[in-house]
């Protein structure tokens, strides 16, 4: 549900701006809000499950997850929707560390892959589910309901949470509230610095206040964060320790980048095809589904070499088709391409997807004692969730900068926020695609980080 959510959204993005009167950056924050309040918190949520049970945290999160969805269907503006999506956000970060923390716990270290294959198939399934659903109900019902269809699904959810999710041992944890603080702080000030940086021209906000300022205030208090990390003698809320272990630093570099890069590249790609292409939401939406089918056929192959082969080597595909896929789709997305010319590069995302999951993700959490499992899997959704909302801001901030560029005569692409997406006029087209192309560039560039970081792993320990 919370991974349908996030795709969703990419789709309904120009309904959004249309129904509120949003423009770029607006929208994005309904975004960026939802994963910053599902970033900062989920070290603790992780620590959380290990305390009280994952299974209680895990039902409490899908109460206040689904709540917020019908709140954020309730909505009547952008700022309403924005802060509905902070709390949805919270549901999310109580969730998500519990699933992986069950499987880890679950599981064998050597069977793990098979049970993280079917968790990526899940990203798969809402790779597919999430847009066509979101265009089907955007087009027949209206934005509100890509939301309001949380409600049955989480009641559904938990029902099946209540009577089928194990009951596991607890352990004793002590909670970091300086860290949570700190660590809160100062992803604020940089997601914000960098999202209103374009729309602030990157200069003064009010009176001593710049972007700059903010950005390098909120750098200095994540220093401090990682440094009250290091000497707090009880129990900090980022167990630096966990990050003595080679491959665990090395998934985590890689799952920031791919956060990053998956999250930002569904908006250039979605205001391409609905205000260059004229496609309907749910016709945008069916673009993606080569990249969810090729990425739900090859989750049970890729776990099943997860155990049995270096994950180097398989994690590595993944990670090299990623930035091969996002150049060649760019380059395709021109006004008047033919729509295969931009479905090959989106079946090329599928066998990053494929590829990506699974071994991350049992790589990340092989060598980790039991009782650390919490801790773990928070400290690497944390990750992957602070990849995705510097992904989001960053996105938001380059594709205002290139509209500005490509498109001066309507004010960094003013003219198309005001009208509509839906109601860009013929002569915008090649400027605004080469503004949503030019973006893509950016997820690209950024993946490449993480691929070098896969080809640094060692041999895992009960690798079949």
């Amino acid at each position: 549900m919370i991974l349908v959510d996030q795709t969703i959204v990419s789709v309904a993005t120009p309904a959004i701006m249309d129904g509120l009167g949003a423009d770029v950056n607006e929208v994005v924050w309904v975004t960026s809000a939802y994963l910053l309040a599902f970033a900062v918190p989920v070290l603790i949520t992780g620590r959380l499950g290990d305390r009280v049970g994952p299974k209680n945290v895990y039902l409490v999160g899908l109460t206040v997850f689904t709540l917020a969805s019908l709140w954020c269907g309730l909505t009547t503006t952008i700022d309403q929707l924005i802060i509905a999506r902070v709390v949805q956000g919270l549901g999310a970060s109580m969730m998500t560390p519990q699933t992986m923390a069950v499987i880890t716990r679950l599981f064998p270290a050597n069977q793990r892959g098979k049970a993280m294959s079917l968790w990526g198939a899940t990203a798969g399934v809402a790779v597919l589910v999430g847009p066509i659903l979101g265009g089907v109900l955007v087009d027949g019902l209206g934005w509100e309901w890509i939301f309001l269809i949380n409600v049955p699904v989480g009641v559904v959810g938990f029902v099946l949470a209540w009577r089928l999710v194990p009951k596991l041992p607890t352990h004793v944890h002590r909670f970091d509230l300086l860290g949570v603080a700190l660590s809160a702080i100062g992803m604020f000030l940089l997601v914000f610095g960098i999202q209103e940086g374009e729309e602030y021209d990157w200069g003064t906000i009010t009176g001593p206040i710049s972007v700059w300022s903010l950005i390098a205030t909120g750098l200095v208090v994540i220093g401090l964060f990682i440094a009250w990390q290091a000497v707090n003698k009880n129990e900090p809320l980022l167990p630096l320790a966990l990050f003595r272990d080679r491959n665990f630093s090395l998934a985590n570099v890689a799952i920031t980048t791919v956060g990053f890069a998956v999250t930002s590249l569904g908006f250039p790609l979605m205001l391409y095809a609905q205000a260059v292409r004229g496609l309907s939401p749910t016709e945008s939406a069916l673009l993606l589904v080569p990249m969810a089918v090729i990425s739900g056929v090859l989750a049970p192959f890729v776990g099943r070499l997860t155990d049995r082969v270096h994950p180097r080597y398989v994690a590595g595909v993944g990670l090299l088709a990623l930035p091969i896929s996002l150049a060649w789709l760019s380059m395709a997305m021109e006004p008047n391409a033919p729509i295969w010319h931009l479905l090959l590069p989106i079946a090329g995302l599928g066998v990053a997807n494929g590829f990506m999951w699974a071994p991350l993700g049992s790589t990340a959490t092989r060598n980790l004692p039991m009782h650390q499992a919490g801790a773990g899997a928070g400290v690497y959704n944390a990750t992957r969730q602070i990849g995705a909302v510097l992904g989001s801001a960053s996105i938001a901030a380059l594709m205002q900068a290139r509209l500005t560029a490509e498109l001066p005569a309507a004010g960094g692409g003013a003219g198309a926020s005001e009208a509509g997406v839906s109601k860009l006029p013929e002569f915008l087209h090649d400027g605004f695609s080469q503004a949503m192309a030019d973006s893509l560039l950016l997820p690209a560039g950024v993946i490449v980080i993480g691929l070098v970081a896969v080809l640094c792993f060692a041999r895992p320990k009960n690798l079949g």
